[in-house]
């Protein structure tokens, strides 16, 4: 499977020496890949190998969803890291049920990208990213539960907490009555703004793209059907009819070469600027997410500073000191947000451009290869004709 780790460390350049975030591991962090995914009806498990530290002795783990799930929420819950709220937390991909095949729509709609390509790889390079991004992050790589995640034979996904219904739907609820909050911080402020923008273009890009990659898989399909039915025109009755017989064969080579130029052109959409989107568009969101947690405590805030306005003397000291304490977790948080929103920003131009390169290259050579093959069948159908 390719290696993504540099978009991993990229990500997480900017505040990042990789000797420290090595330490924090009990395995290198550039050595993290998911080398195998195995299906058992709903149920997908990846095999995570990574290389010990400062010996030559390889770990590989499998895991489930579930366990990443838990490895997410474990990540969420550091409530004695200061500043955790303000911290962008690499986005894990939805859920992938492989019952969804028979269910198209459905999965497009929940995974977009990640749904296509064969035996799940595009789905296993994003949860290979997510580790890796959690792996270089200078915070969260020092998250034990990383650590266990990667080494542990057992799945630790028994202890994963569930999430009910009703916790959403208040979230949701929560979020549309605070979000247009307004921000005492003029960046934040802008950036809630920028964020935005960028969450519905990024999304809008990915559609596109989807749209376009779908429809070079349909034309892929129909140039198969269209090689395969000229093979019926053959016919040795007459010198006519062999005649044209070899035309129909020809033309169902040619065809059959552009239906292999557009499976090339599609997964190479696919495979990188693809992907490259998908990320963006769940990082964004990931953004926003941070940002919104962000708006919350300065409501919080403003709310404690009411109460403390309004509080009896005899109660006056004691919300002043918890006025303290709520303004300084809300300048931490802030503090660090800005942090995060720094290197996001350093980090995913360089994250992009390199999925582009890549794009560009891949299609390149797909071009190159699609031309070479167009020019000898050009020669045979000239060879065909003056026989």
């Amino acid at each position: 499977m390719k290696d993504y780790t540099k978009v991993g460390n990229l990500l997480n350049a900017r505040e990042m020496e990789g000797s420290s975030v090595e330490a924090a591991l009990s395995v290198s962090a550039s050595s993290i890949r998911i080398t195998d995914v195995t299906q058992d009806g709903d149920t997908l498990t990846f095999a995570i190998t990574s290389q010990k530290l400062n010996i030559s002795a390889g770990v590989c783990v499998f895991r489930t969803y579930e366990d990443f799930d838990w490895l997410q929420q474990s990540l969420f819950l550091q409530e004695n890291v200061p500043g955790i709220q303000g911290i962008i937390f690499p986005p894990l991909p939805s859920k992938a049920l492989p019952s969804q095949l028979n269910m198209q729509t459905k999965a497009l709609k929940q995974l977009g990208f990640l749904a296509l390509g064969q035996d799940w790889q595009s789905y296993c390079k994003a949860m290979e990213i997510y580790l890796q991004q959690v792996a270089t992050h200078p915070t969260l790589c020092k998250c034990k539960a990383l650590d266990s995640f990667l080494i542990n034979l057992e799945s630790p996904g028994k202890q994963r907490g569930k999430k009910g219904i009703l916790n959403r739907l208040s979230q949701a609820v929560e979020e549309m009555r605070k979000e247009s909050h307004k921000d005492v911080d003029d960046f934040f402020q802008n950036e809630r703004r920028k964020n935005t923008n960028l969450a519905t273009l990024s999304k809008v890009a990915t559609e596109k793209l989807l749209d376009v990659v779908m429809t070079e898989q349909k034309l892929a399909l129909a140039c198969g059907h269209f090689s395969t039915s000229l093979h019926l025109c053959v016919n040795q009755d007459n010198a006519v009819a062999v005649a044209f017989s070899k035309v129909c064969l020809k033309l169902s080579d040619v065809i059959e070469a552009v239906k292999r130029n557009f499976e090339k052109v599609a997964n190479n959409n696919l495979s990188t600027l693809g992907l490259g989107l998908d990320l963006e568009s769940r990082y964004q969101e990931a953004e926003k997410e941070m940002l919104f947690r962000r708006t919350c405590k300065l409501i919080e805030l403003e709310t404690v500073k009411r109460n403390a306005e309004k509080a009896k003397p005899p109660k006056r000291e004691v919300m002043e000191e918890i006025q303290k304490a709520s303004e300084k977790e809300f300048n931490l948080i802030s503090s660090v947000s800005k942090q995060e929103i720094e290197r996001f920003h350093n980090s995913r131009v360089l994250v992009l451009r390199n999925f582009l390169i890549e794009w560009c290259e891949q299609q390149l050579n797909t071009a190159k290869e699609c031309a070479e093959l167009y020019s000898q069948h050009l020669e045979a159908c000239r060879n065909l004709y003056s026989e």
